[in-house]
């Protein structure tokens, strides 16, 4: 874990207002950048939305890689942008991993990432190249000369490279898209392990529903060039006026703590503020937190609790609104504990229990997925 000298160093030094604001206007060609967003100076925000709508813009115009003369940029309490200045990519305190890694070929590991270590005076480093390696779990990597590593293993090192430059932000552009399933599935842990252990805030640019599952905890969804949301991930995923509730993987995400295991039938018991999902044993620590993924076709619906039934996964809940899907199905939003769910059900199953927003009902997770 990082250095509680440099967690205090990093919320003196950059979220004294704990917000990314970022106000553009930029032409290229037919397409027009127009975003007014402030965003927490926290964790993961991921910018989703469709190809062309943006994303990667947004991205090179934070980095100072798009000059954009009319905008406005402040991280925590530092201007990077505005009308009377505009810090250079080289002035700015980030770090930028590309869909390509762009490694010097002629260069090691250790030394790849070392380049990014000198680019930074010694009196402001807060990441060692040590910290980078240990984050990326390179270290078996480092007398290897980049053109012998995997799609994965390259993309890793590019990671500790834009960390070894001490960043106040780390902006992300799709680091999975040019990678294989199998390099994917061997990166994704280390993302993941970024986002639990990072005190900088992460900006996540991906097409990847289930990459901004596993990883955002903020979204900002991107609409031709403009913001059409901004907020919580599992929020605005259960939300019936934007686009991720009415697709056909309409899920929610739903964070929980592990309570317990069940050494006799190897379960472990999750709780969340809506009750305790039971899930296949999974080897965590009790008290950890988790993630989990609740898809809306997996969730149905009953007048009361079930005992003669095969599914552990049951909770009061009560019907915040229900939208309709095409001309034979619904999507109900539940709140369970104040949680939102979402269940994906007939028309015809709504109108035999009456179903309609304020209704006490009982939702019944068929499955649920643990990303966490």
């Amino acid at each position: 874990m990082e250095s509680t000298a440099d967690s205090d160093w990093y919320r003196r030094e950059y979220c004294q207002d704990m917000t990314i604001e970022a106000r553009f206007q930029l032409q290229k060609g037919t397409f027009f950048l127009d975003v007014d967003l402030t965003i927490p100076a926290e964790g993961v925000t991921s910018l989703l939305g469709p190809s062309g709508c943006g994303k990667t813009t947004l991205l090179r115009v934070i980095a100072g890689l798009e000059i954009c003369h009319d905008g406005f940029l402040k991280v925590g309490g530092n201007v990077w942008q505005d009308s009377n200045q505009f810090l250079a990519p080289h002035q700015r305190p980030l770090g930028y991993v590309f869909q390509e890694p762009s490694l010097f070929e002629h260069l090691n590991v250790r030394d790849n990432v070392a380049y990014g270590v000198k680019r930074v005076a010694r009196k402001e480093r807060k990441f060692s190249l040590n910290k980078a390696i240990e984050l990326t779990g390179i270290g078996h990597l480092l007398e290897r000369k980049s053109t012998t590593l995997s799609g994965g293993e390259r993309q890793r090192v590019a990671i500790a490279r834009a960390l070894a430059v001490s960043p106040g932000i780390l902006l992300m552009d799709e680091p999975l898209a040019a990678l294989d399933m199998a390099a994917r599935q061997e990166i994704l842990p280390c993302l993941e392990s970024l986002h639990d252990e990072l005190d900088i805030p992460v900006i996540y640019v991906s097409h990847s529903p289930d990459e901004v599952a596993r990883l955002a905890d903020h979204l900002v969804l991107l609409e031709a060039g403009r913001v059409k949301a901004t907020g919580a991930i599992a929020e605005l995923l259960t939300r019936f006026d934007l686009p991720l509730a009415h697709s056909d993987d309409a899920e929610a995400l739903i964070e929980a703590v592990v309570a317990a295991h069940d050494d006799e039938y190897e379960l472990t018991y999750l709780d969340f503020p809506g009750g305790r999902f039971t899930v296949a044993r999974k080897t965590l620590s009790v008290g950890s937190s988790v993630r989990l993924r609740v898809v809306a076709r997996d969730v149905s619906l009953t007048l009361e609790h079930q005992s003669d039934t095969s599914i552990l996964n049951i909770f009061p809940a009560v019907i915040d609104d229900i939208t309709p899907l095409g001309n034979t199905q619904l999507t109900v939003r539940l709140l369970a504990g104040g949680v939102p769910l979402l269940s994906r059900i007939t028309r015809k199953s709504a109108a035999l229990l009456d179903l309609k927003p304020g209704k006490s009902i009982y939702a019944q997770a068929k499955s649920v997925a643990l990303l966490s």
